[in-house]
């Protein structure tokens, strides 16, 4: 792989920081810049210190995960083995919208196309005509799946009623820096222990590191993967923070493992609360479980003893306390730095989007890799409006299972009661009279996504796309029909999560 050749471009990376984004971006610009048998390869080298601690964000992920694992070379099986790691259909939603109320945002399609036109229209058509159709879960193979605890890969006949879902993994955060460490190490990106002390810059741009040792370390690329303490990013001039708490207000959050349970589920399980939502993450060899709150609506003790109240298993630690505040900086990208992950902006996990947003990051970085000095403004801007577009709209989606509750506790009328953006309000307007949801073009989640949440919160389509009436009534309702066997039957001969797991992905937990 040769390096990006324009005149100007970053011969020497620093990366501050390590844990997850650090590592994350080591791994991908390592196979993308340089190295490996390049003959001008870009030097990289990653600073950080075993005396701080990291968040370990990252436990659960999107389907999008699998598109980093081909982005930065990393294998499949050798990386679930490596983070005791399991497979994810899902995330399942318990008491939003309502208490007693139960949905799955699955990782794939609410049924196929019929006559051309998407499957949600013809559910709407149906059920207003005032048929028994059932909920549109019932025609998600993969919502079928998580019910019966049942795991395989897609098939790649796109024909078959098989293909109509995607995956992606649960891991250990720890275990997932360290296996990211290892490839990126043999790689020849060189890791520095140490503490930065000052940061060096002239103007706009960062000159140098200075570590606590009196090391200091000079490049022409930085990036900031150091966390809330943006080590870097925070010391540029320009620096600037959208703050997002008046729709998200949850601002703190507490996390413990536990002894791994017998309902080994390919999902991840959020459970909505008094004060916020407690998660639960099956892994091979421990259950990762939190509770996301609010500090104004209960107090740190307290919600402590919630979430160890309603543990799977044994506590195996005691539980850890992380602070935060929903946003994202107005510019990632400023002078020579580039922040990635925690600081560059936070939201909370509520859809597993924290390694996403790495993931992002870095991917665009690639895209808009800095060439010649004249084009740095254009390939600066241009990375800056990807990453606000990313945030942007993953914010608008963890508003949605906020906005559209009816539950009865003081933090969940606030959220109810609070205008969202406007954005996301033209969004559930189209979605209410028309049964229109955004596309995969416009931000992260896929119509799916977003039919799963406003479906599961309650909200029902007051119409269609005329189209489908072009099928006639009948031979839609059959269609509908067959789709449903044709997924029971499908579920039926998978095998179990824990066997897929055991036969395909065991780790040392095993």
């Amino acid at each position: 792989m040769q390096p990006y050749p324009e005149n100007g471009a970053p011969k020497s990376i620093v990366i501050l920081g390590g844990g997850t984004a650090g590592w994350m971006t080591a791994v991908a610009l390592s196979n993308h810049l340089g190295g490996r048998g390049s003959s001008k390869p870009v030097a990289i080298r990653l600073v950080e210190s075993d005396d701080i601690g990291i968040v370990g964000v990252g436990e659960a992920t999107l389907p999008a995960i699998r598109e980093f694992n081909a982005f930065a070379g990393v294998d499949e099986a050798e990386m679930l083995a490596a983070t005791n790691g399991t497979y994810k259909l899902g995330i399942e939603f318990v008491d939003w919208g309502r208490v007693g109320n139960r949905y799955v945002h699955p990782f794939g399609a609410h049924g196929r196309p019929i006559g051309g036109v998407d499957f949600v229209h013809h559910w709407t058509r149906a059920r207003l005509a005032g048929e028994a159709v059932g909920a549109i879960d019932d025609y998600s193979y993969a919502i079928e799946a998580c019910r019966q605890n049942r795991f395989q890969p897609p098939s790649k006949d796109m024909a078959a009623v098989e293909s109509t879902y995607s995956y992606a993994y649960h891991f250990d955060a720890g275990l997932y820096s360290r296996f990211l460490r290892s490839i990126a190490e043999r790689r020849c990106v060189v890791r520095t222990e140490g503490k930065v002390e000052a940061v060096e810059r002239e103007g706009d741009r960062i000159t140098a590191l200075r570590l606590a040792s009196g090391e200091r370390i000079a490049g022409d690329l930085f990036i900031d993967c150091s966390g809330f303490r943006a080590v870097a990013i925070g010391s540029q001039p320009d620096d600037a923070w959208e703050d997002w708490t008046q729709w998200l207000p949850c601002d703190r959050a507490v996390a413990v493992p536990c002894a791994r349970s017998d309902d080994f589920s390919p999902y991840t399980r959020s459970t909505a609360d008094t004060a916020g939502w407690r998660w639960r993450i099956p892994l091979q060899h421990r259950t990762g479980n939190g509770y996301v709150y609010s500090s104004a609506h209960i107090s740190d003790d307290e919600a402590a003893a919630v979430l160890l109240a309603n543990l799977d298993g044994e506590a195996l630690a005691d539980p850890r306390p992380l602070r935060f505040k929903s946003g994202r900086r107005r510019a990632s990208w400023n002078g020579n730095c580039v922040a990635v992950g925690l600081s560059s902006g936070f939201l909370e996990p509520l859809e597993s989007t924290s390694i996403y947003l790495i993931q992002a990051a870095v991917t665009y970085l690639v895209k808009y890799w800095p060439g010649a000095e004249a084009g740095q403004a254009v390939l600066r801007n241009a990375f800056n409006q990807a990453i606000d577009f990313e945030y942007d709209r993953v914010r608008d989606f963890l508003i949605l299972h906020y906005w559209l509750n009816e539950r009865p506790e003081p933090l969940w009328r606030r959220c109810r009661e609070t205008p969202p953006p406007e954005s996301l309000i033209e969004i559930v307007d189209l979605f209410r009279k028309r049964g229109l949801a955004p596309s995969r073009r416009n931000g992260l989640f896929a119509a799916p996504s977003w039919i799963s949440v406003l479906t599961g919160q309650g909200l029902s389509p007051e119409g269609y796309d005329r189209l489908a009436d072009h099928t006639p009534f009948e031979a839609s309702l059959a269609a509908m029909t067959g789709e449903r066997a044709q997924i029971v039957r499908g579920v039926a001969g998978m095998t179990t999560h824990a066997d897929y797991v055991g036969r395909h992905a065991a780790g040392m937990a095993a």
